[in-house]
């Protein structure tokens, strides 16, 4: 099916399309285009909702090792550099079965939901402090701050950080993660690229340090859970096998909360209609609603807008054929605005029914593993924003920026003002 006239000339993975894309995906869904191919990259991009979950139910066939895609390279300085590190294991979102059918055992030992309950009370005091913070910068009852600096960065980076002995230096894991974020992208430099890679193995060099301490040592945070991680008939982790889960938590463990609660907060913003609904919810009033917000926001703003596929096979997906040794990318950000799944998908409803049907965290065996602590930041945090702070708006709205990412998509930037509530 051929692409509608207004968008004819306009590639998805265009950085003016990667900050604004909802447009393109409107166009795309209102001409019943499914799956685009792009010849000049050997890429089909899926858009449907269904065939993104059809694509991830058959894991043999559209595989997750792409690993070829996110950052190893056949460059010579950069293989240097990762050589005074540890071998770049694939491990949960690179690999396949069996390599992740054991990883994701030993590791949902350590993700689980009493875990991720224990630490509800850290959260929640981290919020209440930050908040605290943000508050205190008023004059004559009014705040103003950069919200992602201030909020949305600072609390998920945080309690990551805690779960894998950095909790004294929280700045360092953003630095970390900022660098495996900007190595997968694809829309960086060669100097760049190289930063990144001596940053992987600052991290994997920091890391070794601390598995051997838990080894010795043992602890109570995230590391030592999978430092000791044992299921009769598995072997442990490796120690590059850890470092390798352990960056991947960096990176989901802050930068798809971040932007879920900046996208989320300007949505509210943007529609007093649901910022109301919401207020008249937080303090602990209605925690169903609030939880309803944090599905809304993760489809509305999709994080994780798009993830690789390699196809081992030739196949069919939703009629058109793909050749063995395509990529596939699923864009999820597009399937989450399918209107074939979420009536009127463009607009931004706390009360939506199916909201928790989105799918930002993946769906089938490479669900993300760490959606439960993801979640609970998200709904601790929006519950005490929304019942100790009032009054937001955008204190400039060309203040508001967007991360131009192949993967990722989300505000890093949001000054706001508000006030302290009554």
């Amino acid at each position: 099916m051929n692409k509608p006239e207004a968008i004819k000339d306009i590639s998805v993975f265009a950085p003016e399309t990667l900050l604004d894309p909802f447009d393109y995906y409107r166009a795309i869904h209102d001409a019943g285009i499914t799956i685009e191919h792009l010849p000049e990259m050997n890429t089909y991009v899926v858009y449907s909702y269904d065939l993104c979950n059809e694509a991830n139910g058959k894991p043999e066939v559209f595989s997750n090792d792409f690993s070829v895609l996110m950052g190893r390279e056949e460059d010579e300085e950069i293989n240097a550099i990762l050589a005074e590190g540890w071998p770049d294991e694939p491990t949960l979102l690179t690999a396949d079965a069996p390599v992740h059918t054991r990883n994701r055992k030993l590791v949902n030992l350590a993700f689980s939901a009493p875990r991720v309950n224990a630490i509800e009370d850290t959260m929640r005091a981290k919020s209440i402090k930050l908040i605290e913070a943000m508050a205190a910068n008023t004059d004559q009852g009014k705040g103003e701050c950069e919200f992602v600096e201030d909020f949305a960065i600072p609390l998920p980076v945080f309690m990551i950080a805690g779960q894998i002995g950095l909790d004294n230096d929280p700045k360092q894991v953003k630095k970390w993660s900022d660098a495996a974020v900007d190595r997968f992208s694809q829309m960086v430099d060669h100097e760049r690229k190289k930063e990144c890679v001596r940053s992987l193995v600052e991290y994997q060099h920091f890391m070794k340090g601390k598995i051997d301490d838990r080894r010795a040592n043992g602890g109570n945070d995230l590391l030592t859970d999978l430092v000791e991680a044992r299921i009769e008939g598995e072997t442990p982790l490796t120690d590059p096998e850890i470092m390798s889960i352990m960056q991947q938590f960096m990176v989901a463990g802050n930068e798809t909360t971040t932007s879920t609660l900046a996208g989320g907060l300007l949505q509210l913003i943007r529609n007093p209609d649901q910022m109301a609904k919401a207020k008249a919810a937080a303090g602990g009033r209605d925690p169903k609603l609030i939880g309803n917000l944090v599905e809304e926001a993760l489809r509305f703003e999709t994080p994780t807008a798009g993830m690789w596929r390699i196809v081992k096979e030739d196949t069919e997906l939703g009629g058109q054929k793909i050749p063995a040794g395509a990529v596939v990318q699923l864009r999820y950000a597009a399937a989450n605005r399918d209107p074939k799944k979420f009536e009127n998908p463009d607009a931004f409803d706390i009360e939506r029914k199916n909201a928790r049907a989105h799918q930002a965290f993946g769906k089938g065996p490479h669900m993300c593993v760490g959606n439960m602590l993801s979640r609970k930041e998200m709904l601790v945090a929006f519950d005490e924003l929304l019942e100790r702070l009032d009054n937001f708006e955008v204190a400039d709205e060309d203040g508001i920026k967007v991360l131009p990412n192949i993967l990722l998509r989300g505000v890093i930037r949001l000054p706001v003002t508000f006030t302290k509530a009554a």
